[in-house]
């Protein structure tokens, strides 16, 4: 009886032990498609999606139920003109918690707005990490994307964690570019595609003229936000730090697709940081942050003055 005992903790050990890394929401919304289709397929789609992102495991590190990383996908379908084939968008949007808190740090608020795909009611969603690409483009296409970004939320979150701790998973969605689908309709994964995509986007987080981009997540995350708890001046003054790699790297790097997205997201925690600093990290802060973030610098000026 004792032996069956161990076994059944050994055994409930290793399926923790390798327990999944997401912690993942899918809602596709169907409202835009006009074509005359049974509406019961997008429902069958959501949930095959909830599958696959839920149930693989993207890396072979051993995850806690209790680290898995919360994220969500919207995946917003549009008509196309041919049968079964979708166009639309996909938000991403993924969080870490901070250390000793309940709060939940945004890492990624990403729309793809490059979605293309084909989908049959019941239809298997098939990927290979060795064989992305498949007859029918606009089938594989579909997972592609999903396993592109689920591979860029763990190399993030691991990002920072870790002193360039994404470098696998950042590897991965690099080969999932390097080996995307490719036909009609299909875009996002070519450099020509656009300055801001998901080729750009690992391309830059492994680009070694941009490696500070990697201290700048571990810096803000690590080192800032995880130290709040403890102290919160000293938090603060390392978040700034990382403000001020990121400014330096936006003056010498200007429009790079990384710095735009680092801050999506951010502002309202940006500015309850430092909302509540001395006047002259105040002042520096809003200054990097409104040349930065122009999307909200009127909101760094007016409430960090």
């Amino acid at each position: 009886m004792g032996k069956i005992f161990l076994v059944f903790i050994f055994s409930f050990l290793g399926f923790a032990a390798n327990a999944q890394e997401l912690n993942a929401r899918v809602t596709v919304s169907a409202s835009q498609v006009t074509n005359n289709v049974n509406r019961s397929a997008f429902q069958t789609l959501q949930t095959a999606l909830n599958n696959f992102l839920n149930t693989r495991k993207w890396t072979k590190d051993a995850y806690a139920q209790n680290e898995k990383i919360d994220c969500t996908f919207f995946l917003n379908v549009q008509s196309t003109e041919e049968v079964n084939v979708y166009s639309g968008s996909l938000t991403i949007q993924a969080a870490r918690p901070v250390f000793n808190t309940s709060y939940l740090s945004p890492i990624i608020n990403f729309k793809d707005d490059d979605v293309n795909f084909k989908y049959v009611e019941f239809q298997q969603l098939e990927f290979n990490d060795n064989r992305v690409s498949g007859s029918d483009a606009q089938v594989f296409n579909l997972t592609a994307i999903f396993a592109y970004y689920a591979n860029m939320i763990i190399a993030f979150d691991n990002e920072s964690f870790g002193i360039r701790g994404g470098e696998a998973s950042f590897l991965k969605a690099q080969n999932i570019v390097n080996n995307a689908p490719d036909g009609r309709g299909i875009k996002g994964w070519k450099a020509f595609d656009g300055i801001r995509n998901r080729y750009w986007l690992v391309d830059d987080m492994l680009n070694t003229r941009y490696a500070v981009m990697n201290d700048v997540y571990y810096n803000y995350y690590r080192l800032g936000l995880d130290k709040f708890y403890e102290d919160e001046n000293a938090g603060r003054i390392e978040i700034l730090n990382a403000l001020n790699l990121l400014g330096v790297f936006n003056n010498e790097n200007p429009n790079t697709m990384i710095n735009q997205f680092f801050f999506q997201g951010k502002s309202n925690e940006l500015i309850r940081i430092f909302s509540k600093a001395l006047p002259q990290d105040k002042a520096k802060a809003a200054e990097l942050l409104s040349r930065m973030d122009l999307t909200n610098s009127n909101s760094y000026k007016e409430v960090l003055k």
